[in-house]
């Protein structure tokens, strides 16, 4: 089953290994990135702050010292969220009267990365705190998407996963909260991972109202959010989750034969469209035919409509940080902690259904990448089949995932035709908490099926 790709250039591992191999610099490997930003983001915008002199100041620093051994990604060029403090960027989240804030600090994930030998080249572009399947605001403008500039490349990571798309670098950080990981992957026909909840630091990724309070840290992640990897390959995305996990991490290997696994492509309230619809029920074909064991139902599924219903009114809350609803209603205490007894219900149901399955396989998204729009994606609606849904209901396929804090895999697994254009098509492959490493594993042994 094959599925559009936009470049041939070389993931993280394979340039490292070049690197070390002396087949290049990370002076070239940096150089050479650059380049490929100043070639193709005019027309993509996926860049929102470059820090090309720094990189490059930093790659011959790299060259002069050498490799060592904890460093897996030494001189590998790549960019990150900018959502993500980097000491001496702005961080606005797409505000225009924020753009005062200079980070004082990196992040704890840029220092990890940093660490690992990584060369952050610059920051990628967002939508206005990050809240749309867009990725568009009055300071940096429209990203698109590589495959087709009239649709959007995701949001809230769009700009990452355009970057990673396009070829302009290998890897990529992003944030995942309804969604913003797996669905620009989706759209943009690359990897991305939704991490177990606080697998990965989030400390340095704070809003930048509050950040530019003096002395200000976040010492705590925010509920449902988390950081998540953005790569071409499996190989890449298991390397970034695991230098960014704060817990170690093991893979049982499983093959894929041996595993039970659950396809859920029926949610309530959020159909699929057909051009999601049957790239996934192809590639499912395409494993039973190849003998795993897929059930199409189970008695052990959480009550997915209960399910969407509170992780909606727990992701409002949380992006409004308590803020009344447009009703002018806010949330009590009480009201919070049935929502979080409610959360906790989804944990157990779901590591039930685990004892008994590996992996549930599900859509990332109801639609394919949709035509750009000049308001939030979420006051829309989506066409499905022809006929208009809210488009908030399609948040369903992030909250899968997202309300009980499990690990999500998203491959892509074909392409499909969604009002009138080709476009990639991805699937979530979701697993028991904390089993991330086998969550990315069992999504590699499928694309190895799928596509050879």
């Amino acid at each position: 089953m094959a599925y559009p790709q936009l470049t041939d250039k070389p993931g993280a591992l394979e340039t490292a290994s070049a690197i070390r191999a002396g087949q290049l610099s990370a002076a070239e490997a940096v150089d050479a990135a650059i380049l490929r930003v100043e070639h193709l983001d005019t027309a993509i915008n996926a860049l929102a702050v470059p820090d090309f002199e720094r990189a490059a100041a930093r790659a011959k620093a790299l060259d002069a010292a050498g490799p060592s051994d904890d460093q897996p990604l030494f001189g590998v060029p790549m960019t990150i969220k900018e959502s993500f403090e980097v000491e001496g960027l702005q961080s606005c989240w797409g505000h225009q009267e924020l753009i005062d804030y200079i980070a004082p600090r990196d992040s704890e994930l840029v220092r990890r990365l940093k660490a690992a030998g990584a060369i952050i080249i610059g920051k990628t572009n967002v939508p206005i705190d990050l809240s749309d399947w867009q990725s568009f605001n009055p300071v940096y403008g429209r990203s698109t998407n590589p495959h087709n500039s009239g649709r959007s490349p995701g949001g809230s990571s769009g700009g990452s996963a355009a970057a990673v798309a396009s070829g302009m670098v290998p890897m990529e950080y992003g944030t995942d909260i309804g969604g913003s990981v797996r669905v620009p992957a989706h759209f943009c026909g690359v990897w991305g991972h939704k991490t177990t909840w606080k697998l990965v630091s989030k400390q340095g990724h704070d809003h930048p109202m509050m950040a530019r309070r003096d002395g200000f840290v976040a010492a705590h992640d925010g509920v449902l959010s988390i950081a998540g990897p953005l790569t071409r390959n499996a190989a890449d995305l298991a390397l970034l989750t695991q230098l960014g996990a704060q817990y170690s991490l093991s893979c049982a290997q499983k093959p894929l034969s041996q595993c039970r696994l659950l396809a859920i492509t029926d949610y309530p309230g959020s159909p699929l469209d057909a051009s999601v619809a049957d790239p996934t029920e192809a590639a499912i074909k395409a494993l039973q035919d190849a003998g795993i064991t897929i059930d199409r139902t189970s008695d052990l599924t959480p009550d997915l409509a209960a399910q969407q219903e509170t992780y909606m009114r727990m992701l409002n809350i949380a992006m409004a940080r308590g803020a009344p609803s447009p009703d002018g209603k806010r949330a009590s205490a009480s009201d919070w902690f049935d929502l979080l007894d409610a959360q906790a219900v989804s944990e157990f149901q779901w590591a039930r259904l685990f004892d008994e399955y590996d992996f549930v396989l599900a859509p990332p998204a109801p639609v394919l990448a949709v035509k750009h729009c000049e308001t939030q994606m979420f006051q829309t609606n989506l066409q499905i089949n022809g006929v208009e849904d809210p488009a908030a209901n399609g948040l369903a396929w992030a909250g899968i995932a997202s309300f009980p804090n499990l690990p999500s895999t998203v491959l892509p697994i074909g392409s499909g035709t969604y009002e009138g254009a080709e476009l990639p098509c991805g699937m979530q492959v979701m697993g028991p908490w904390m089993r991330d490493l086998d969550c990315i594993h069992a999504a590699d042994q499928i694309a190895k099926i799928l596509h050879g």
